[in-house]
């Protein structure tokens, strides 16, 4: 194996024993192979490292970095660190790629030297059938592409590769975010570096237990909103262009608009604790208050008053 590889793969790992060995099969079914794995175990209590340690006895390229437990952001900080390939990939310990992911996402950057980041499609894994068809995000490279890319940028963490000096020049992960914190780096990079898409869905997303995902909606929501707010405090120039009406529709909007999602989904909690928040920031429609207000009401009362307009 040729060294240093072009590409660096960083996986961080926290008790995965039951997953990370289909994971990092689905590194090694990719059809390019110039690429070393750094598996980063994150102080976990769980057979991962004896795994980790099996499997990298079979692959030569595949290096375990052993570190106490210090969350996602601070170990993929540490696989960076570590990486030696001008291009840079992240995977999950519990998710997997198209066994040409690599491969089509490397060739683009190949051929456009200007680009800092190749983004693919996804697809959900385990989810009810209607959630689980492919999505291709959108071409961003567009007039409006700041202010698309605050409103999210729609490639999950390992639906893309990006130039090792590009994560470098933004000093990789803010390890304060817990959630959301692959949307804070993309921001940062994407913003002020050209973008490309490869218009497939390369990347697979696996869900377990069905609906995990419920649990964390408040915590992505508002990490999600925080980081808009923070990304325009620190380019007071984009919130200028934008305008304080434009800013409030991409900030505070698309923050209330989770906050009806989880209102129509029934977690009423999450809803009651995003729309005292929109409240706060003088944010929405008349109409919008008149279902934002009873969140201002105890719980039960809350939810005595929807059950009585149910009916």
């Amino acid at each position: 194996m040729p060294y240093p590889p072009e590409i660096s793969i960083i996986m961080p790992c926290f008790n995965a024993e039951k997953s990370i060995g289909k994971s990092i099969d689905s590194v090694y079914r990719q059809t390019f192979t110039d690429f070393e794995l750094l598996v980063v175990n994150d102080g976990s209590t769980d057979g991962s490292l004896d795994i980790l340690n099996e499997l990298a006895k079979i692959h030569d390229n595949l290096r375990v970095i052993d570190q106490a437990n210090k969350g996602p952001g601070a170990a993929r900080n540490h696989g960076i660190k570590e990486a030696a390939g001008e291009f840079i990939a992240f995977l999950d310990s519990d998710d997997s790629w198209h066994p040409d992911c690599l491969s089509k996402l490397h060739r683009a950057l190949k051929t456009d030297t200007d680009a800092a980041i190749a983004y693919c499609g996804w697809q959900n894994i385990g989810l009810s059938p209607g959630r689980c068809k492919p999505f291709v995000p959108p071409d961003y490279e567009k007039p409006d592409k700041i202010e698309t890319l605050l409103r999210g940028c729609r490639w999950p963490i390992h639906g893309a590769l990006t130039r090792k000096s590009a994560i470098a020049a933004v000093q990789g992960f803010n390890e304060q975010w817990t959630s959301c914190m692959d949307y804070d780096l993309w921001l940062k990079i994407a913003s002020f570096n050209k973008i490309i898409l490869v218009p497939e869905a390369l990347a697979f997303y696996h869900h377990h237990d069905g609906e995990q995902i419920t649990k964390n909606r408040l915590k992505i929501a508002l990490n999600h909103w925080q980081i808009q707010l923070d990304f325009l405090a620190t380019h007071p120039d984009i919130a200028q262009t934008l305008g304080s009406q434009k800013v409030a529709e991409i900030t505070n909007g698309e923050l209330l608009k989770r906050g009806f999602e989880c209102y129509w989904k029934r977690d009423l909690e999450t809803a009651r604790t995003i729309f005292r928040k929109v409240m706060r920031q003088k944010y929405g429609s008349a109409k919008e208050w008149l279902y934002m207000l009873p969140s201002l009401l105890p719980f039960f009362l809350h939810r005595s008053l929807i059950n009585l307009l149910s009916r």
